[in-house]
């Protein structure tokens, strides 16, 4: 059974983040702290999804929960 993430929102998360700073990206969509992990997943067979933040700049995160280059937006969520 091929269990499908909720969709938080239709759209990326722009964050800026810091140089050095890992981020705890949500993958299941259930999370109240979005797009960040709150660990609403457990129970599930999803997990977090840690980026380190190389620089500090504005990053886009995945809102659709659908994209192929997690945990970054891929432009998904316009065909969802």
């Amino acid at each position: 059974m091929n269990i499908k993430p909720v969709i938080a929102q239709k759209s990326p998360y722009p964050i800026e983040v810091e140089e050095g700073k890992s981020y705890y990206w949500c993958q299941c969509g259930q999370s109240k702290k979005q797009p960040f992990c709150d660990a609403s997943h457990k129970g599930t067979s999803f997990r977090p999804v840690v980026y380190k933040a190389t620089e500090t700049k504005k990053m886009y995160f995945c809102g659709c929960k659908n994209t192929s280059s997690q945990p970054f937006c891929d432009g998904t969520h316009s065909k969802i």
